[in-house]
């Protein structure tokens, strides 16, 4: 079956973007507020008219992650092994997840629970995110690999950003999950860098004025 390479960029556009919030939550203590919103907003759509739907419907949505893969991937700048640690640790619980169908179905049913809790606050409400933090440390953080988040121990101790940090967490492997589905694959990396690459360079000119 031919793989179709934008939406597959979208979804790891997504993933990155989960991802760099939680390195800026973790060595910060802020979050971009839209973006925070994009990524929490992605957890709830489950059955989505398509890709971009998932993050919105509107891919500016998504430019923090793309600048992101676009570093990375285009300008092969070095100074992210945080990141790319964390991206293959996604890539690799999300592998680990998806021969968890029972864990699967706990955390989509925990899901639908926070979204109707999310009915009564908003999305990103302190409450609807700590109940999406607290399925990821009852779920995804029972396998034996963990990943370890770098940031400021004074950050990282409050428990609002903890709880942040891990419902971010938990989006960045909803992004992963999508991109499997859709045909994405670690060889593509690897192997069809360039083609991905040009994919990130043409959604961020088709956003960026002019």
């Amino acid at each position: 079956m031919k793989k179709n390479f934008y939406d597959i960029t979208l979804a790891l556009a997504g993933l990155f973007q989960a991802i760099a919030l939680v390195e800026q939550t973790a060595k910060t203590g802020q979050v971009n507020s839209e973006d925070f919103s994009v990524c929490i907003n992605s957890l709830f759509d489950l059955n989505p008219e398509n890709s971009l739907a998932v993050y919105g419907g509107d891919l500016k949505n998504l430019r923090t992650g793309l600048e992101l893969l676009n570093e990375m991937l285009i300008k092969n700048t070095p100074k992210h092994q945080d990141t790319i640690r964390y991206a293959l640790g996604i890539l690799h619980l999300q592998n680990k997840l998806s021969g968890r169908k029972d864990m699967l179905n706990v955390i989509a049913s925990r899901i639908e629970q926070a979204n109707q809790q999310a009915q009564h606050f908003s999305y990103t409400h302190d409450n609807v995110i700590a109940n999406l933090g607290g399925i990821y440390s009852d779920t995804i953080s029972s396998f034996r690999f963990r990943i370890q988040v770098k940031g400021d121990y004074n950050y990282l101790q409050q428990q609002r950003i903890a709880h942040q940090v891990r419902a971010l967490l938990l989006a960045a492997i909803r992004s992963a999950i999508l991109w499997n589905q859709l045909g994405g694959n670690r060889w593509q990396l690897i192997f069809q860098r360039k083609k991905i690459a040009k994919y990130v360079r043409d959604m961020l000119k088709s956003i960026t004025p002019s």
